[in-house]
């Protein structure tokens, strides 16, 4: 079922809060409309950067292989709809292998069919599961689906022991979500669409809305995982068209992989107000259900390289040198308030074979323990890919979390080289201006909408397999759980991945950068009923069908920058993509001249 939300075009952010002609009440768990969301929502802090727009919708359905095809989720008097009547998750009994759990499945799913749910309950969503007692690769798992689309993953993250947050670890992989029996989730890969997402219009507070309600704290696993462009605002590149300005999927079947086991799972929408019926989504369940494998083989955590035939970089390094210049002349200037703006490049690299983009994203994870990994892909689209250190925000029930990272140095060959960098990082008032300007930004934009504001630590450093960043991590509690969709409003873009203030360095970014960045530097991660965790989209690539990637990489440019170290960081950056390929094509053998030899 293919859920597209529309919405006015606007100029503004990249989020925006659009209002129906009478708003629907929408009431924050155990809290009255008093709540201080609503008086927010009536009367933003001019820090949110959103606009309001009234507007009308109407509504249209038609059919797709997923299901329905909605323009809307809004009625024409601007109603929004009711949260799905059915919201149920069964638990089914234990298999050995994923054979015997899609057996399980199957004949679960023809139970459900002989016997539907009440005539009453004219929507809902149901999630049914087998645990498996043998630990599946979610990647594996996806790997072997692999004429399935749309697809996506998500892997958490595992923090190792240097890198200095050991005791503010959320429940090992990042996001704190634990099964019922309490075995941490480890990663997940989805196929298909029990309800999906996308529109070209920008992300706003009624999608959002359209979004949550068919998800509930009562079933924790069912979640919406997906995207949103970093500025809805430019224009879009033919490679991201598929993506829309954002693209979310409820998976219709996922492998959810935990520690020491995993979980084979279906999922089931149905809204017959929207004219996308229980029968239609159990024909397309079964559609899907028919080309899952059954078999899932090794998969190895390497990729057989492949020749560069050409490698060319948006901008190039002349282009690049001049843009940073730029930037430097207005930061220096008494009269801009701008103090940071971080600068992106697209590298277009060429191979003499196609490259894969789940198996390249396993051979990621060989050294991205400490990060967290993704895929998502439209039908007939590229694959967004990305092995990402770093958190936007996690929100578990109204607890919220999020990170500061900036500041970047390569990884020592030995223990006493490893720790004189961190030093110098340490010490860099360079790199304390970047880190500084991060920190204090998020904080700012948590406590416009949280209480009780803890960061701890407040500078340390954070280290990867390949790179080392200055690290904060920031905490708050927000007033109602409505309040999520202004976190992450307030928060994206961060002057991580934009700069500082925020709209002069977009500005800046749009004059300067001639690529469409797409979701690259964009959220990335899922909503769910109580919890929900988005990381930032970095350290990216965009794999097309053919033989061609775009990689992205981008840095923080400040007083004391220096195009060339600037230029030889987004090396650094993209050398976890680079380090994959052969840098050049094989010579080849001369031929005689033939004509000399008459």
């Amino acid at each position: 079922m293919i859920m597209e939300v529309a919405g006015p075009t606007m100029r503004k952010p990249s989020f925006i809060d659009l209002e129906p002609p009478s708003p629907p009440t929408v009431k924050c768990s155990r809290v009255s409309s008093a709540c201080p969301v609503f008086r927010r929502r009536r009367n933003q802090p001019a820090a949110l950067h959103l606009s309001r727009q009234r507007c009308h919708y109407n509504s249209s359905c038609s059919q797709s292989m997923n299901g329905c095809h909605l323009e809307q989720l809004w009625d024409t008097a601007g109603r929004g709809l009711a949260a799905v009547q059915t919201v149920e998750t069964r638990t089914l009994p234990a298999a050995i292998t994923p054979a015997l759990a899609l057996d399980t499945l199957n004949s679960a799913i023809h139970d459900l069919e002989a016997n539907p749910p009440a005539s009453s309950s004219s929507s809902g969503i149901i999630r049914m599961q087998v645990p498996i007692t043998q630990q599946i690769e979610a990647i594996e798992w996806l790997y072997a689906q692999n004429h399935l689309l749309p697809r996506c993953f998500f892997s958490g993250r595992s923090h190792s022991k240097d890198d200095g947050t050991t005791n503010l670890i959320l429940n090992g992989n990042g996001n704190g979500l634990h099964t019922p029996a309490q075995q941490n989730l480890v990663s997940v890969a989805g196929v298909g669409s029990a309800v999906l997402f996308t529109h070209s219009h920008p992300f706003s507070y009624n999608h959002w809305k359209s979004i949550k309600r068919f998800l509930s704290p009562k079933c924790p696993l069912i979640r919406a995982y997906g995207a949103i462009r970093f500025d809805a605002r430019a224009n879009v590149s033919s490679e991201w068209e598929a993506f829309g300005s954002f693209y979310f999927i409820i998976p219709q079947v996922e492998l959810d992989e935990l520690e020491g086991s995993s979980m084979l799972a279906v999922t089931i929408a149905w809204d017959n107000d929207l004219s996308c019926t229980f029968p239609q989504a159990i024909r397309s369940l079964r559609t899907t259900m028919s080309q899952i494998s059954s078999f899932v083989g090794k998969l190895r955590k390497e990729v057989s390289r492949t020749y560069i035939v050409s490698n060319n970089h948006t901008p190039n390094k002349a282009t690049w040198d001049r843009g940073v210049s730029r930037a430097l002349n207005i930061i220096n200037t008494s009269t801009s308030p701008l103090l940071k703006v971080v600068l992106a490049r697209s590298t277009r690299v060429v191979t003499m074979d196609d490259i894969d983009p789940i198996n390249w994203l396993a051979s990621l994870q060989v050294e991205g323990k400490d990060a967290y990994q993704f895929c998502l892909q439209p039908p007939d689209a590229p694959t967004f890919i990305g092995n990402t250190p770093e958190q936007l925000f996690h929100r578990k029930g109204l607890g919220i979390s999020s990170e500061a990272l900036a500041g970047t140095r390569a990884r020592g060959g030995s223990t006493a080289l490893d720790l004189q960098i961190e030093l110098d990082l340490l010490s860099s008032p360079k790199d304390d201006r970047e880190f500084t300007i991060v920190r204090d930004s998020i904080s700012r934009k948590l406590e416009a909408v949280c209480s009780r504001i803890v960061i701890e630590p407040s500078k340390a450093i954070r280290k990867f397999s390949r790179v080392q960043h200055l690290y904060a991590k920031l905490a708050g509690k927000l007033g109602c759980e409505d309040d999520e969709y202004d976190i992450l409003s307030a928060l994206h873009p961060t002057p991580a991945v934009c700069g500082f203030p925020e709209e002069e360095a977009r500005s800046l970014i749009s004059e300067t950068e001639v690529f469409d960045r797409g979701m690259y530097a964009g959220p990335v991660g899922w909503f769910g009923g109580g919890e929900s965790e988005f990381a930032v989209g970095i350290r990216s690539a965009l794999v097309n069908k053919g033989l061609d990637v775009l990689i992205y990489a981008g840095t923080g440019i400040v007083e004391g920058s220096d195009p060339s170290l600037e230029w030889e960081e987004l090396e650094l950056k993209t050398s976890q993509f680079t380090k994959l390929l052969r840098l050049e094509v094989p010579s080849r053998p001369k031929v005689p001249n033939l004509r000399r030899m008459v």
